[in-house]
C-alpha cells in the first residue's frame, strides 16, 4: 500500500508576524492566505485531481470573516477534508494549563464544524508541538487521528537556533522574541511512518493514530512545503524520490507556500520569511514536481482521514 496525503495549514499572515517578532500587517495583506493563497491551492489540486486536508484555525471562520467559511465549504464540497488547527493557534499551547489546552482543541473543532458543516476528525498542533496531555484531550474529544509529530533533526535544530536568535536580539532591544517554542527533543525518536501512540507519545502503543509530518528515508530531511518550494523543481523531485518506499508520504504545506510577496502585499515579511523570496508560480512548479514524482511511483492520493482509517485498523 502506497498512499500520499497532501495537507495545508491555513495559518493566516498574523501567525508569521508572531513567529518573527514583527508587528502584524494590516489591510488586505493581513488576509492574504484565505483571499489569495487558498484559491491558488484550490486551482492546483483541482487541476491535479487530488484531494487534500486543510487544517483550519477556528478563529478565522468567525463572524468577522464570513468569506473564509464560504471558501472552506467550497473546498469540502470538492472532496477535501477540513481538520482542526486549534481555536487561536497559540504557539505555546503545550505550556498552557489543561483547561486552556482543552478549550483550544474542543472549541476550535466546534467552531470549524459550525461554520462549514464539515465533520472534523483530525488535528494538527501549532508548530507541530504536542504532549501526552494533547493526546489525552484528543481521545476524550473523539478525534480519530493526529498529524503533528515531526521527527526531523534538521528542522528541530533550525527552529531552536531561530528562536534563540530572536530572543538574543530582543534582549538587545532589537525587536521582540518569537512566540514559537520547541518540542521535547525526544520527539526525534518517534517513528517516521504511521503508528498508534503510546506514553510517551513518541513511542508506539495502542492510543490515537499518529500520521507524522514527512521526513525522507535515511537522513530524515524535512519533506514539507518550505523545503520543497525552496529546493526548486529539480530539488523537489529529488526530495520526493527520497520519500519513495514509505507506506504513507505526508506532504505538509502551509498557505504561505502559495503566497506571493509582490502580488499579495507581503514585502515587509520577505526578509524574515525565506519562502516569500520566491514567487507563487515558482513555488507551485516545485510542488507540482514533487507530486508528479510520487504519482509516477504509484502513490495514491488520499485525505489524512482516509489514511488514518487504513493505517489505524486494529
Amino acid at each position: 500500500m502506497r498512499l500520499c496525503a497532501l495537507s495545508v495549514d491555513l495559518d493566516e499572515i498574523g501567525c508569521y508576524s508572531a513567529i518573527h517578532g514583527q508587528a502584524p500587517l494590516e489591510g488586505e495583506a493581513a488576509h492574504a492566505i484565505y483571499r489569495r493563497a487558498v484559491p491558488r491551492f484550490e486551482r492546483l489540486f483541482g487541476d491535479l485531481a487530488v484531494p487534500a486536508t486543510f487544517f483550519v484555525i477556528g478563529q478565522d471562520v468567525g463572524a468577522a470573516t464570513p468569506d473564509n467559511a464560504v471558501a472552506l465549504r467550497r473546498l469540502a464540497a470538492a472532496g477535501h477534508e477540513l481538520g482542526n488547527h486549534t481555536l487561536s493557534h497559540l504557539y505555546d499551547l503545550t505550556r498552557r494549563d489543561r483547561a486552556t489546552l482543552r478549550h483550544e482543541i474542543v472549541a476550535g473543532g466546534e467552531r470549524i464544524a459550525e461554520a462549514t458543516g464539515a465533520t472534523v476528525v483530525g488535528f494538527r498542533a501549532p508548530g507541530y508541538t504536542v504532549t501526552d496531555a494533547v493526546f489525552e484531550v484528543l481521545e476524550e474529544a473523539g478525534y480519530r487521528y493526529d498529524a503533528s509529530v515531526f521527527p526531523c533533526p534538521a528542522y528541530f535544530g533550525a527552529k531552536a537556533l531561530a528562536i534563540g536568535a530572536y530572543a538574543a536580539r530582543a534582549r538587545l532591544g532589537r525587536g521582540a522574541p518569537s512566540h514559537s517554542v520547541v518540542d521535547d527533543p525526544r520527539v526525534l525518536r518517534a517513528p517516521a511512518d504511521p503508528y498508534r501512540v503510546g506514553r510517551p507519545y513518541w513511542t508506539r502503543g495502542d492510543g490515537l493514530v499518529e500520521l507524522p509530518i514527512g521526513v525522507t528515508r535515511g537522513a530524515r530531511l524535512p519533506f514539507i512545503g518550505t523545503s520543497v518550494a525552496l529546493a526548486g523543481e529539480r530539488g523537489a523531485d529529488l526530495l520526493a524520490r527520497q520519500m519513495i518506499g514509505r507506506p504513507l508520504v505526508s506532504l505538509e504545506l502551509h498557505g504561505i507556500d502559495l503566497a506571493d510577496a509582490a502580488e499579495d502585499g507581503l514585502e515587509a515579511l520577505r526578509p524574515h520569511q525565506p519562502d516569500l523570496r520566491k514567487s507563487a508560480a515558482e513555488k507551485e512548479a516545485a510542488i507540482r514536481a514533487a507530486i508528479a514524482r510520487l504519482h509516477a511511483a504509484g502513490y495514491r492520493f488520499v485525505t489524512l482521514a482516509d489514511a488514518a482509517s487504513r493505517f489505524g485498523a486494529r
